[in-house]
């Protein structure tokens, strides 16, 4: 009679074997045809917080997709793009912090050299419609995305071995076939990988649960200091001084898409700029030492401030703006000393607390999916 051990050890041996069998039944070899899977693409939704909200504009030659947009998220956490499998797009920009790299100046990369900027919010990145990065170097998310893998104090990674992984993978052709219709694994490119993270992105859009939010729905009254802190920012009452907030960070989007030289720094000359910013870029003199204004949106997960992280409070960047602007040739005329008192800054920050939706960084559909 076998032992009850005997029977045991063979049960489990037997699921084992059927488990790797199925597993290979279900694996795609490389070049195989997959149209035995379906491709039946169903538009995804982007929400906007109120009506009145700008919507985000998609390219036609990258529809949202339901499918493209799972397939994004993946590839978004999936440390298969770095060259050791040690990082991902999320290694530096984190949901809890706004899609930042929380508490860091800059980032590291996987050989832990740090990168010489900030890493920018990605929340409302669909509507970032003029360039993006700090300095603009890039027109749209599809061209942002293809950068980070390559880059050395990045992902550190070639293409070419990216999709040899993502082709040999045992999901991600069926997710390419599910998202573009491609009909065999050879058809995955880094083009696709990069629609799919854009689409991703461009669905980062606020939840409308801010304070801010509700408070534009008419839903509830702002708080006397932040309804204080609002006047300030918008120049929005007659007696009340103008902090010049909302010139560069006007709503809803809280910024303009537009870069300035926002007074951190003085060098005798513009060429004198050791990160020259959109200069770089543009080649052209009067853009030195100019960096895209971010979205305030959620800015209280976001710190430090600022392009290179400079400063660790809003406070700080408060009293930057208040009493510590350099000027240059190009500094943005709105930049001055303000000479807000100490209630008007709080107010100002009070405000800025009304911008902060915390059911965004909590959202699952945006959260990682392994």
């Amino acid at each position: 009679m076998l032992s009850s051990k005997f029977i045991k050890y063979f049960t489990s041996s037997l699921v084992i074997v059927l488990v790797c069998f199925a597993c290979k039944q279900d694996k795609i070899e490389l070049g195989e045809d997959l149209t035995m899977f379906p491709y039946n693409p169903e538009t995804y939704e982007i929400g906007r917080p109120y009506d009145t909200y700008p919507l985000v504009p998609i390219p036609e030659n990258n529809p949202m997709t339901v499918a493209g947009f799972e397939l994004g998220r993946h590839l978004f956490y999936d440390p298969i793009l770095s060259a050791d499998s040690s990082m991902s797009c999320e290694s530096c920009h984190q949901q809890a912090a706004n899609f930042t790299d929380a508490n860091k100046a800059v980032s590291e990369g996987i050989m832990g050299i740090a990168g010489p900027r900030s890493s920018m919010s990605l929340l409302n990145a669909g509507h970032f419609t003029n360039k993006l990065f700090w300095d603009g170097r890039v027109d749209l998310l599809e061209e942002q995305a293809l950068i980070p893998v390559e880059d050395p104090i990045e992902l550190n990674n070639t293409w070419g071995e990216v999709i040899k992984r993502l082709e040999r993978h045992e999901t991600y052709p069926k997710m390419f076939r599910a998202a573009f219709g491609i009909v065999n694994s050879k058809e995955i490119t880094k083009e696709l990988v990069a629609k799919a993270i854009a689409q991703f992105e461009r669905a980062l859009v606020p939840s409308g649960d801010a304070e801010f939010d509700r408070f534009q729905r008419g839903e509830i009254n702002l708080s006397d200091d932040a309804q204080y802190g609002f006047e300030l920012f918008f120049d929005g009452n007659i007696g009340v001084k103008d902090s010049e907030c909302g010139h560069c960070h006007n709503a809803p989007l809280f910024t303009t898409n537009e870069y300035f030289n926002n007074g951190l720094d003085s060098f005798p000359s513009l060429d004198d700029y050791v990160d020259k910013g959109l200069g770089g870029v543009s080649g052209k003199f009067i853009d030195m030492g100019k960096f895209r204004a971010p979205s305030l949106r959620n800015i209280v997960f976001t710190a430090p401030f600022m392009h290179d992280g400079r400063f660790e409070t809003l406070e700080e960047v408060m009293d930057h703006y208040n009493e510590g602007t350099h000027q240059a040739d190009n500094t943005d005329p709105l930049i001055r000393d303000l000479n807000l008192n100490q209630e008007e800054k709080e107010a100002i920050i009070a405000f800025l607390h009304t911008l902060t939706d915390s059911t965004f960084i909590r959202d699952p559909r945006f959260s990682n999916p392994f």
